[in-house]
C-alpha cells in the first residue's frame, strides 16, 4: 500500500515540518486507529483511553525528531489509580503501550464513573495523580551495537500530558515547545469505550526565531486548535498544522503512517516459557497441561499447549544431563 492510498483509507498519518527559516519545528498526528486498537486491547475505561491515547500519540510526536534512535520509551508514573502508563515507539512510526490498571475510572470511583475537567473532558489528572513523567531514547541496537540510552526525567505538571510532554522538551531538552494532545473518547450504548478522535501537535522553536513569529503561533494555538474537533470533522496532519500555525507558511518534510504494532510473536513467548527452570515447568506441564505467556504491551496470550510444553521440558531435562 502506497502512502497516498493509506491516507485515502483514513490511516493514521504523521507529518514533520519546518517554518519560518527553519526556526519553527512542527510535528502532527492523527491517531484515532492507533488510540482505539489499544482501547480494544486493553479493554480500557473512558479516562484510560483518553490518557494512553495521548500518551502514543506524545511518544510519536517525540520520536519523529530523532534522526538516531531504536526505541524510545515513556512512562508515566503517578499516585493516582492508573498507576503507571508505558509506551513505546520507533522510528518507523509503530507504536504500543499500556496502563498497569486499565479499569482505573472504576478503582477511582467504584461504580466506573468518571470525572470531567474544567473543559468538560475527562480528567486524566484524576487518575494520573501527582508523579513524574520518564523519557528515554536507545539506540544502536539495529546494528548490534550497545549504546548508553540518554533518559530524562520531570515532575508532572498538570496531570492532562500536553503540557507535561512540553514542559519536558523545555526543562529536559531546552527546547520551548507547545504541545496539543487529544482523545475524544465516547461510549456505545453496551458501555463500550469508543475512540471517536485523536491525534496532536507539537511545535517547537529553535533559537534564534523572530518572536513577532513567536507570538503569532501562540495566540494561533491558543484561539484555533480544537485537535479533536478539527480530527472529527476530517483533518490530516497538515491541516492541524495549517490551524496551530495560522498565516504562517511551512514546508512539509515527511509524511508517514504511524500505528500501533507490537514486537511480540508466539516464538518469542515460546522462548522465554523454555527458559523458566525445569523444575517450574514440569510443575507447569503436570498440573496445567500447557502453559501461557500474556504481552504486557498488547495483551495478546501465547498459549504452548501439553505436547510442546512436554518438549520443552525433556530439552531441559537433557540439558542438565549433559
Amino acid at each position: 500500500m502506497t502512502l497516498k492510498e493509506a491516507i485515502n483509507e483514513h490511516a493514521d498519518t504523521l507529518v514533520r515540518a519546518t517554518a519560518a527559516g527553519g526556526f519553527i519545528r512542527c510535528v502532527a498526528a492523527v491517531t484515532t486507529n492507533t488510540a482505539a486498537e489499544a482501547a480494544r486491547r486493553h479493554q480500557t475505561t473512558h479516562t484510560v483511553s483518553a490518557a494512553l491515547g495521548r500518551t502514543l500519540t506524545g511518544a510519536l510526536l517525540l520520536g519523529a525528531g530523532q534522526k538516531e534512535f531504536d526505541r524510545l520509551t515513556v512512562r508515566i508514573e503517578g499516585d493516582g489509580p492508573v498507576g503507571s502508563i508505558t509506551v513505546e515507539s520507533n522510528k518507523f512510526g509503530q507504536v504500543r503501550g499500556y496502563a498497569r490498571e486499565p479499569r482505573a475510572d472504576e478503582l477511582l470511583n467504584g461504580d466506573g464513573s468518571y470525572l470531567l475537567n474544567e473543559q468538560g473532558k475527562f480528567s486524566v489528572r484524576s487518575i494520573i495523580g501527582e508523579g513524574m513523567l520518564h523519557v528515554s531514547y536507545e539506540s544502536g541496537f539495529d546494528i548490534g551495537l550497545h549504546r548508553e540510552p540518554y533518559r530524562g526525567s520531570v515532575p508532572l505538571q498538570t496531570g492532562e500530558l500536553g503540557e507535561d510532554f512540553a514542559y519536558y522538551l523545555a526543562k529536559s531538552e531546552q527546547i520551548p515547545s507547545a504541545v496539543s494532545l487529544g482523545v475524544l473518547v465516547r461510549a456505545r450504548e453496551s458501555g463500550e469505550t469508543f475512540v471517536e478522535a485523536a491525534g496532536g501537535v507539537m511545535v517547537q522553536v529553535m533559537p534564534g526565531a523572530d518572536e513577532r513569529v513567536v507570538a503569532a503561533i501562540e495566540s494561533s494555538i491558543g484561539k484555533n486548535l480544537s485537535t479533536t474537533n478539527l480530527i472529527r470533522e476530517g483533518a490530516r496532519p497538515v491541516d492541524l498544522l495549517r490551524a496551530a500555525l495560522s498565516d504562517i507558511q511551512f514546508e512539509v518534510l515527511e509524511e508517514r503512517v504511524v500505528g500501533f504494532a507490537c514486537t511480540c510473536s508466539y516464538e518469542r513467548a515460546a522462548s522465554l516459557i523454555s527458559s523458566i527452570d525445569a523444575v517450574e515447568l514440569e510443575a507447569m506441564l503436570r498440573e496445567d497441561k500447557g502453559a501461557s505467556l500474556t504481552c504486557h504491551f498488547c495483551n495478546e496470550t501465547y498459549r504452548i499447549d501439553e505436547p510442546t510444553l512436554a518438549e520443552m521440558v525433556e530439552k531441559n531435562r537433557s540439558v542438565v544431563c549433559e
